[in-house]
C-alpha cells in the first residue's frame, strides 16, 4: 500500500506522524524565513517596501503550495509525497542562500543598486521552490489527517504549524542568532526534518525513502563538518577585497573587508563604516560643532565607530557619550578601530538611541544624530515631530541638534524636494531657528537660539584642523546658489512626519525609487485591485479567513510599529512580540478545535466582528498606551501592553481558520486548500499594503479602518448568509 488508508488515518501513530512532521516544516519555516529575508535585504536595498514585498511574496508563494495540494487528499501515495516535500523542506535553504550571495552581483552590476522590478524578480525565483513546497506539505497534512472526512484536521494541522513556528521564532531570535551564522543555524531545522524522513520511511517500510534520508543526512553533516559554507560563501560575495570579520548580531549579518588599506564595514550588505574617508565624519561633526564650539557636552547617536566621536574631541568638549544600538558594531570598533573610541572622554552605551533620550536626565550642548536616511520605519522614528520634541527637552537652551538627510548633486528634484521640505517642516514643529547646508549630504541643524551660515569663517576662528572640510571646499558647498536651492526646496506646504503616520519615510521610497523610473502609483493601485476582486468574488467563510489574515499582517506591522516607537527597537522584545503572535495563533487554533458548537458560521462571524472592533480600537488605544508608558517608564504594566494585545489579536485570528473548516466539512478535499490560500493571499497584501502605502500615507488610523472594515464586511456577510438560508 503506498498511502494512508481511511482507517490507517484514523489510527493514533500516523496522527501524530503527520503532526510532528508539520511542527518540524513549522521550525523549517520560521527559521528559513528570517534567514533569507536578512540575506535578501543585505543583497538587496534594505528598506521596508524590500521587506514588504519579500515578506508579501513570501506569503503568497506558499499560498499558491497549498492551491497546488488541493487536490492531494483524493492521492493514495500520500506519504512518498509526504517524505518527498520534508526533503525538500530540508535541503531547499542552505541551497537558497549561497544563490543569494553568489549570484547577486553575478546577475547585477556589482556596488549598484537594484530596482524594485528586478528585486520582486529575483525574490520571485528564489523563494518560489521552498514557499511551495511547504504550502504543498501543508495540504498533504490535511490530506492525511482529514481522511475519512474529518473536518477538525486541517485545524490541527494549523496548531502544529503555529507551534512549530513558536519553537522555530524562539531558537533563532534568542539562542541560535547569538553563536551561529545562517549556514550553521539553517543546519539545526535541515536535520530535523531529515531525521523526520528516516524515521517517517522506517515507520512506513518505505526503504528507498530512508536510504535516501540518511544518506542526506551522513552528505550534509559531512558538507558542514568539512567546509566552512559561510567563510567560503563570503568570499566569493567580496571577491576583491580581503574578508577579516563576520558574524551575526541581532540587528543583521555584518562583514569587515580590507582592500589597499582600508576598512570596510557592511550591514545587511549596507556598507555603514569606512575609514579613509574623514569628509563625512568631518561634515557630520563640524556643521553643528561650529554652532556652539564651547560645548562641553554631546551626544552622538550612531556612527562614532566611523570616526566622528574623535572629529568631536578636536573641540574642548569634556564628555562625549556615544550610543550604538548593536553590540557587534562596538566590538568591530574596539578591536580593529581602538584609536576611534580610545579616550577617557568617550562614553559609549549600547542601547536604543531613542529609548536613551527619552529616559535619560542629561543635557547636552549638542545632539548629533549620524544615521542612514529613513528608508525605514525603524529609522524613520529618529526623523519625527514627537521625536524632535524629545531631543528638544535634553539639551541646553541654545543646544543645537545636526543630522544629514539625502545628498545633493547640485540638483533638487521633485522628489528630493518633497523628502527635504517634509523634514525641514517637521523639525520647525519643533524648533525656533532651522538651517540646511547642502555638503555632501543635506544637513540639517536645529535650535531654540539663533544659528550661523558661515561655518568657515567660524572653524578658522576657533582653529579647528580639518582635512576636507577646509575653506575652498565650504565656499564651493555653501555657495549661494546652492543655499539659494535649499530655500527653494523646503518652501511648499504641507504635513509633518509623525510616529504614527510616517510620511517621511514613504516620501523616500518615492526618492529611492525616482533612480530606476519606478513609480508606486501603480504598484499600489494593482495591490487594490487584487484587494477588490477577492472581496468580490470570494463566498462568505473564505472572504472572513482572508479578512482575517490581511487584518493579521496588517495589525501585526501596526503594532511592531507602535512597539518601536514607544519602548525602543530592542531586538529580544520585538523577537517576542513575533513569538507571542505566533504562539496566539497556536494557543487560537487549540481553543477552536476542542471548542463545541453548533452555530459555527455564526461563531466565525462574531470573530470577525471581534477583529473589527480591535482594529478600530487600536488608533485610540496607542496614545494611551504612550502616556501611560511616559508616566512610568520603569514599570514592566506598560511594556506588556502591546505584547498582550498581540496575543489577543493573534488569538481571534487563529480561531478563525479550524471553525471555517468546519463549515466546509462536506467538501473536506477541497476546502482546507482554499481557506489556506485565502489567509495567505490576505496575509500577503496586508503586508504588502501596510508597509508600502497604508501606514507611511494613511497612517495607524486609515490602516486600523481599512482592516476594521474588511473584517466587518467579512462578518456582515456571514450573518446575512446565515439569516436568509
Amino acid at each position: 500500500m503506498t498511502g494512508f488508508s481511511d482507517q490507517q488515518a484514523e489510527r493514533t501513530p500516523e496522527r501524530r506522524w503527520t503532526l510532528a512532521a508539520i511542527g518540524a516544516l513549522g521550525v523549517s519555516a520560521v527559521m528559513t524565513q528570517l534567514a533569507l529575508m536578512r540575506e535578501l535585504l543585505s543583497a538587496f536595498s534594505g528598506n521596508e517596501l524590500v521587506l514588504g514585498l519579500v515578506l508579501g511574496l513570501w506569503l503568497a508563494l506558499t499560498g499558491l503550495g497549498t492551491w497546488l495540494g488541493r487536490g492531494t487528499i483524493r492521492l493514495r501515495d500520500s506519504v512518498p509525497r509526504l517524505l518527498v516535500a520534508l526533503l525538500t523542506i530540508a535541503l531547499l535553504p542552505l541551497a537558497q542562500v549561497i544563490l543569494v550571495r553568489v549570484l547577486r552581483d553575478r546577475v547585477f552590476l556589482r556596488g549598484a543598486d537594484v530596482g524594485l522590478v528586478a528585486t520582486a524578480l529575483s525574490s520571485f525565483v528564489l523563494l518560489l521552490p521552498y514557499c511551495v513546497a511547504s504550502g504543498y506539505l501543508l495540504m498533504l497534512g490535511c490530506a492525511i489527517l482529514g481522511a475519512g472526512g474529518d473536518a477538525r484536521g486541517a485545524g490541527r494541522v494549523y496548531v502544529a504549524d503555529a507551534v512549530g513556528s513558536v519553537a522555530g521564532g524562539l531558537a533563532f531570535s534568542f539562542v541560535l542568532i547569538q553563536v551561529f551564522d545562517h549556514f550553521a543555524l539553517l543546519v539545526f531545522p535541515a536535520l530535523l526534518n531529515l531525521l523526520f524522513v528516516v524515521f517517517m520511511a522506517r515507520a512506513f517500510k518505505k526503504r528507498l525513502a530512508m536510504g535516501i534520508g540518511a544518506a542526506c543526512l551522513v552528505g550534509l553533516l559531512g558538507l558542514v563538518l568539512r567546509w566552512d559554507l559561510d567563510a567560503l560563501s563570503t568570499a566569493a560575495q567580496f571577491p576583491d577585497e580581503s574578508v577579516v570579520f563576520r558574524a551575526n548580531s541581532p540587528y543583521g549579518r555584518l562583514v569587515v573587508t580590507q582592500t589597499a588599506g582600508q576598512l570596510n564595514v557592511f550591514e545587511n550588505g549596507l556598507p555603514v563604516l569606512a575609514t579613509q574617508h574623514p569628509e563625512r565624519a568631518e561634515e557630520t561633526v563640524h556643521y553643528a560643532l561650529a554652532q556652539r564650539p564651547d560645548a562641553a557636552k554631546v551626544l552622538l547617536v550612531s556612527g562614532g565607530a566611523s570616526g566622528t566621536a574623535r572629529e568631536v574631541l578636536k573641540y574642548p568638549v569634556g564628555e562625549v557619550i556615544y550610543v550604538e544600538l548593536d553590540p557587534l558594531i562596538l566590538g568591530v570598533a574596539h578591536h580593529f578601530l581602538p584609536e576611534s573610541l580610545d579616550d577617557a572622554r568617550i562614553r559609549t552605551v549600547n542601547t536604543d538611541g531613542r529609548r536613551f533620550i527619552q529616559q535619560t536626565a542629561e543635557r547636552f550642548d549638542v545632539v548629533i544624530l549620524d544615521l542612514p536616511d529613513p528608508s525605514t520605519a525603524q529609522l524613520n522614528r529618529f526623523f519625527t515631530a514627537e521625536f524632535f520634541a524629545e531631543a528638544r527637552r535634553v539639551l541646553t537652551p541654545d543646544g543645537v541638534l545636526g543630522f544629514g538627510l539625502g545628498r545633493y548633486e547640485n540638483y533638487v528634484s521633485p522628489e528630493l524636494a518633497a523628502v527635504l521640505g517634509l523634514a525641514n517642516r517637521t523639525l520647525r514643529s519643533a524648533f525656533a531657528h532651522t538651517l540646511l547646508l547642502p555638503g555632501g549630504r543635506v544637513f540639517f541643524l536645529a535650535s531654540d537660539a539663533p544659528l550661523f551660515p558661515d561655518i568657515a569663517e567660524r572653524l578658522d576662528a576657533c582653529g579647528i584642523p580639518r582635512q576636507v572640510v577646509t575653506r575652498h571646499y565650504l565656499d564651493a558647498m555653501l555657495a549661494p546658489d546652492r543655499l539659494a536651492d535649499m530655500r527653494r526646496a523646503v518652501a511648499g506646504g504641507g504635513g509633518v512626519n509623525r510616529d504614527f503616520s510616517p510620511t517621511l519615510y514613504y516620501q523616500h521610497l518615492r526618492h529611492w525609487l525616482s533612480q530606476f523610473h519606478f513609480r508606486l502609483g501603480p504598484l499600489h493601485w494593482g495591490l487594490l485591485a487584487v484587494l477588490l476582486v477577492c472581496l468580490l468574488r470570494l463566498r462568505a467563510t473564505s472572504l472572513a479567513i482572508f479578512a482575517s489574515g490581511f487584518g493579521a499582517s496588517a495589525l501585526q506591522v501596526v503594532l511592531l510599529l507602535a512597539h518601536q516607537v514607544l519602548f525602543g527597537s530592542l531586538y529580544q522584545q520585538v523577537g517576542l512580540i513575533v513569538t507571542v503572535f505566533m504562539l496566539g495563533l497556536a494557543l487560537g487554533g487549540f481553543l477552536a478545535n476542542r471548542l463545541r458548537v453548533t452555530l459555527e458560521g455564526r461563531t466565525l462571524a462574531l470573530l470577525a466582528l471581534a477583529l473589527a472592533l480591535l482594529a478600530a480600537a487600536l488608533p485610540f488605544l496607542l496614545p494611551v498606551i504612550r502616556v501611560t508608558s511616559a508616566a512610568s517608564a520603569s514599570s514592566w504594566v506598560a511594556p506588556a501592553i502591546i505584547p498582550a494585545l498581540t496575543l489577543i489579536l493573534a488569538t481571534v485570528v487563529g480561531m478563525e481558520f479550524p471553525i471555517a473548516n468546519r463549515l466546509r466539512q462536506r467538501a473536506v478535499p477541497d476546502a482546507a486548500s482554499r481557506l489556506y490560500t485565502a489567509d495567505f493571499v490576505g496575509a500577503s497584501l496586508g503586508a504588502l499594503l501596510a508597509s508600502a502605502w497604508l501606514l507611511p500615507v494613511w497612517g495607524v488610523g486609515g490602516t486600523c479602518g481599512l482592516t476594521a472594515g474588511l473584517n466587518l464586511w467579512a462578518g456582515t456577510a456571514l450573518l446575512l448568509r446565515k439569516t436568509s438560508s
